[in-house]
């Protein structure tokens, strides 16, 4: 059983407190609340360094990135600014994701991406790393979708043992995964001396992962969600959960917007959860989760949601590569 913690923040002049969650790596808890900074066309702008320093600013202390988003640098600028300003003491305060593309998901590539990736934020070290997906490309290229031909099996032994030396290293605190299914968890701890201490993947209401989330908490390994609102917009995802007449009547009757009637939810489930947005409005709601409860009815009527996986990964599927279909890559967990 993981320890779980309390750190305290402040927004809007009144105290919030951000449950943490301590990793099976030892190292520095996790706030079970984050912002995320992926925004498709993938690009780096003011308007999302000006986001996080405000985040920071509210009480956001959970920051995910990754080579793939382009927001390393805007990331790296706000935790600099912040840290001038007087925002936070120092950037210990802070727990900071990032993630190691498909193009670096090679053995002899791991070291020399998670350098790059703390020069892009002006970071000594990282609190966890990810493998962003179960696959390899060639080297080079930081796009999606990428050119199928491009698609290679990855070599999870001699990565994720690259993944080890770089926390042996203390360049970053934790190691984890992101889009792994309970059959690749497997394969992986099954090789692995130091575990994963995260499996990153799409959770919410329409996506419940119940079997997955299930075997995690029996390793010891935390789930933290992505697309806990859906992906409406992007590339990744779908709509379906905004769109949701379970949810939108939930939140109607309890007086919550469905945002937070999502994010409650995974919330109640011990995951960490990620939500991208740079309205301030909007990061102030989704902050606003943490003194009132689903009730019983509520979580029977959510339990009962036919399932959709919005996030099918269809650009790592190909003819010529590792997956031959969805169903491959996910070991039929769809």
């Amino acid at each position: 059983m993981v320890a779980v913690f309390v750190c305290v923040c402040i927004h809007n002049d009144d105290m919030v407190t951000i449950p943490e969650v301590m990793l099976s790596s030892g190292a520095k808890p996790m706030p079970l609340i984050g912002l995320g900074t992926a925004v498709y066309p993938f690009a780096a702008s003011e308007t999302m360094r000006a986001a996080i320093l405000r985040a920071i600013e509210l009480g956001y202390r959970q920051f995910d990135t990754a080579a793939l988003y382009r927001s390393e640098e805007p990331l790296g600028e706000a935790i600099a600014e912040a840290v001038r300003s007087g925002a936070i003491e120092s950037r210990d305060e802070l727990f900071i994701t990032s993630k190691l593309w498909c193009s670096d998901a090679h053995g002899h590539l791991v070291l020399p991406a998670l350098q790059r990736t703390l020069r892009n934020l002006q970071l000594d070290y990282l609190d966890l790393y990810l493998i962003h997906w179960p696959v390899s490309t060639k080297p080079g290229r930081y796009e999606v979708p990428m050119p199928k031909e491009d698609l290679q099996p990855i070599d999870l032994s001699s990565v994720w043992k690259a993944m080890e030396q770089c926390q042996r290293l203390g360049l970053t605190r934790s190691i984890g995964v992101s889009n792994f299914s309970t059959k690749k968890l497997e394969t992986l701890l099954s090789i692995a001396n130091i575990p994963p201490a995260v499996n990153q993947v799409e959770v919410n209401p329409l996506w419940q992962q119940q079997k997955l989330r299930e075997f995690c908490v029996a390793k010891g390994i935390q789930v933290c969600a992505y697309s806990p609102l859906g992906a409406k917009g992007t590339m990744w995802g779908q709509d379906w959960v905004m769109n949701c007449d379970v949810i939108k009547d939930i939140a109607a009757a309890k007086g919550k917007t469905l945002a937070q009637i999502c994010l409650r939810w995974v919330h109640e489930q011990g995951d960490c959860v990620l939500a991208k947005s740079f309205n301030e409005k909007r990061m102030l709601e989704n902050l606003d989760i943490l003194d009132w409860e689903l009730n019983e009815e509520e979580k029977r009527k959510i339990s009962e949601i036919p399932q959709r996986k919005g996030c099918l990964g269809l650009e790592f599927v190909s003819d010529y590569g590792p997956y031959k279909s969805a169903e491959e890559l996910w070991d039929g967990e769809i």
